[in-house]
């Protein structure tokens, strides 16, 4: 880390460690903001389109058909982030098999994958227990790392040793960033939740920005931080009534950004720069509102569509939904009703064209509803 680059001294602070290496010390919340016009629009833009999904959320029929499947797409997204190669179609179809993959490279990734569906669906229901807090923090991080590759970092666990964040090949003496020794990140971490508490002072969303970024600077655990720190905006709009249901994930944003999401969260550290950081996320708020709302309905109209296809079969079209691959045995124990039924009418569907085998096999078939598949595969545009 090249000490130099760290202009800004309301920021923080650079150190250089007794073994030799430098580390930054970001300031404590709340920075010092000053809100200009475009600032304002920025954040009346995204309050908007929020308030608006949050409304869908509270008025969908089932709102849970659209969380799940939302939920996976988010997981997939995040993930690849962090250098996964799963896809959304490859998870859905893992969950859908009746037997597990043999174990490889890319079933390490579906692991991942899954354990990120599993921690965020855990905190959710946590929230109405236990307020968003470093202890909810380090329960989530534990179900995501737990049995994964990064199982060595500590799952549930703030590191106890020295990390940094850089390409590979970087180490401590030349990664463009190494986050605050242990005992300055544990003040650091008692800061931030002190702040995670904070009320009416702030916008939500701005908090949230806030939040967000100084989080991934301390960067609290050896792995996973990225992913968690996505976690948290969700988290924490959903436990401030910002979102009636999970329905927003900011990571189709991020991963579409990319270049600019980890330039500006550098930028606040080397030169102090919040506002652009908080326009940038106010803009993700924005576009993914928007988007998640867009394909809430998207996915009723198909709902709809196929109620009228399979002649009201309400529990497999609901199954399609969460799930667009299907084996016979999900559709008749979906449904109720005995496999010869449950044959006939996939079969009916399959001639249909909704849907359509995967597998190439005779026996441990596989379906797949193509129209709802691609739904959820659709990626935004702006």
């Amino acid at each position: 880390m090249k000490p130099e680059d760290f202009k800004s001294e309301t920021a923080g602070r650079v150190i250089l460690h007794p073994t030799g290496y430098h580390a930054f010390i970001p300031a404590p919340l709340p920075p010092l903001l000053t809100f200009d016009q475009d600032l304002v629009l920025n954040l009346s833009r995204a309050d908007t389109a929020l308030s608006e999904l949050s409304g869908l959320g509270r008025v969908l029929p089932n709102p849970h058909l659209l969380i799940g499947p939302l939920v996976r797409r988010e997981a997939v997204l995040s993930s690849q982030i962090e250098g996964t190669q799963s896809s959304l179609s490859e998870l859905l179809l893992d969950e859908a098999k009746p037997t597990p993959a043999a174990k490889s490279p890319k079933t390490d990734d579906l692991h991942e994958v899954h354990n990120y569906v599993t921690a965020l669906e855990y905190g959710v229901t946590r929230l109405n227990e236990l307020p968003l807090s470093l202890r909810l923090m380090r329960e989530l991080h534990g179900r995501l790392l737990a049995g994964a590759r990064g199982e060595h970092a500590t799952p549930g666990e703030f590191r106890r040793s020295q990390n940094w964040i850089g390409p590979a090949g970087s180490n401590l003496t030349n990664a463009p960033y190494v986050p605050p020794p242990v005992d300055e990140m544990t003040e650091l971490l008692s800061n931030w939740e002190r702040y995670l508490h904070v009320r009416d002072t702030v916008p939500e969303l701005v908090q949230c920005a806030i939040l967000h970024e100084q989080f991934e600077a301390i960067h609290p655990f050896l792995d996973g931080n990225g992913r968690l720190g996505r976690l948290l905006i969700t988290l924490f709009l959903i436990e401030r009534g910002r979102l009636s249901q999970p329905l927003l994930y900011l990571s189709d944003f991020v991963e579409r950004h990319k270049s600019d999401y980890y330039d500006l969260l550098q930028r606040v550290r080397t030169h102090g720069e919040w506002i652009p950081w908080i326009r940038y996320f106010l803009a993700g708020v924005e576009t993914t509102a928007k988007d998640a709302a867009r394909r809430a309905r998207q996915l009723l109209d198909m709902r709809e569509s196929l109620l009228r296809e399979t002649k009201g079969a309400k529990a497999l079209v609901d199954q399609l939904l969460t799930n667009p691959y299907i084996t016979i045995a999900t559709a008749a124990k979906v449904m109720g009703v005995a496999t010869p039924t449950a044959t006939r009418l996939v079969r009916e569907l399959e001639a249909k064209g909704l849907l359509r085998e995967t597998t190439g096999k005779s026996w441990g078939k596989v379906y797949v509803a193509s129209v709802v598949l691609a739904s959820l595969e659709q990626r935004s545009t702006t």
